[in-house]
């Protein structure tokens, strides 16, 4: 019998939640609710499901076993605690919070209600990062030494102004970083593995009545020793795809948004050619790198379909709570240096307070 899904917010992105899962064998959209009747109302209609009038009718429907939450990045919290507190499975839409202490009661929730708990990071579930991983497990990279995530994108002053609660730190919880290049600083860490300390700038350069960066450079060390940067920006018009580049003692690779633009190892192996092969036929376009509506959903249906598979087999979703409270962890820790000017070290003992702007400076 499908599992039957209801989504938490009907915006743009629960368009994307609502297709990937139409895509996806043993699941299948039953409701959704927004706080805004017409826009529950409106998305209901264009995906065939169910608007619901409250959150608590939603959530009190027995056929629906599980839920997306897709509202603004600060107001995760509650409706996914609420839909543990149901018994519902839950799925969250990056970032899983915006402070870690509103991650671990979403974390804390799910695990006291023995309910599955998974955060969207589609790009972990994309054939190039895959076989980085692999090829990085498999020691083929010798020892690590560098690992970088570029996130050159552009946004307008429009983007902003379209929404009351994007660019503010209460609802989008930060800016470039936060919102945009967060799937980055994900991939960066699954590959690298964890931060050790990290040293950061951040500015708005290029728009107004924001709170929140939209440029941000950070320089990591890993834990492993190996050093690495992060550079993210809604400021470079007119967007560019989003890039990683991983290097070690024995070989070099590069991700170009899906596809692999680097790939060079001093022990060749059989499967290389292949890989070299198959570069040369594509060539990723869009990526949200100028329009955030311009990305597929492939890597949210794939999301989805591990998180379906976890449910039948009880076992932990591909990426948990805790994976997506990592990502979050590592840019509250970029702010924090941003705004202190000094080295931060991981883990953080608690949650750092927003970074404010003054003067168009980061203090």
């Amino acid at each position: 019998m499908p599992i039957g899904f209801g989504i938490i917010g009907c915006g743009m992105i629960a368009d994307f939640h609502a297709r990937a899962l139409a895509d996806v064998r043993g699941a299948t959209l039953i409701g959704c609710y927004d706080q805004i009747p017409t826009a529950a109302e409106r998305f209901a209609k264009s995906h065939g499901c169910r608007a619901y009038a409250s959150l608590k009718k939603l959530l009190a429907d027995p056929a629906i076993a599980a839920v997306s939450i897709a509202t603004p990045s600060g107001a995760h919290m509650e409706p996914a605690v609420a839909a543990a507190g149901a018994g519902k499975h839950v799925v969250v839409e990056k970032p899983l919070e915006i402070t870690l202490k509103r991650c671990d009661r979403i974390i804390k929730a799910c695990d006291e209600a023995g309910v599955k708990l998974a955060t969207i990071f589609p790009s972990r579930f994309h054939n190039a990062p895959i076989l980085l991983k692999r090829a990085i497990e498999a020691g083929r990279f010798g020892d690590l030494t560098m690992g970088d995530a570029y996130v050159k994108w552009w946004r307008t002053q429009a983007y902003y102004d379209s929404g009351a609660w994007r660019g503010t730190w209460a609802l989008d919880g930060g800016g470039a970083l936060m919102n945009q290049a967060i799937h980055s600083v994900d991939l960066l860490t699954w590959l690298m593995g964890p931060v050790q300390e990290i040293r950061a700038i951040a500015a708005t350069l290029a728009h107004e009545r924001i709170e929140v960066e939209d440029t941000a450079m950070a320089s990591l060390r890993f834990k492993n020793g190996a050093l690495g940067c992060i550079e993210a920006t809604t400021a470079a018009y007119p967007g560019y795809l989003k890039r990683i580049e991983i290097h070690g003692t024995e070989g070099s690779a590069v991700i170009e948004e899906e596809d692999i633009k680097v790939w060079d190892f001093a022990r060749k192996t059989k499967s290389d050619r292949a890989i070299l092969e198959g570069m040369k036929c594509r060539q990723s376009r869009g990526g949200g790198a100028s329009d955030p509506a311009a990305i597929g959903y492939h890597g949210h249906t794939a999301l989805f379909k591990n998180f379906v598979a976890s449910i039948q087999t009880n076992r932990s979703p591909a990426v948990d709570g805790l994976e997506g409270r990592r990502s979050v962890e590592i840019i509250l820790a970029i702010y924090r240096a941003a705004e202190s000017g000094r080295t931060v070290t991981l883990p953080l003992a608690h949650d750092p307070k927003l970074a404010v702007r003054k003067s168009g400076q980061w203090s």
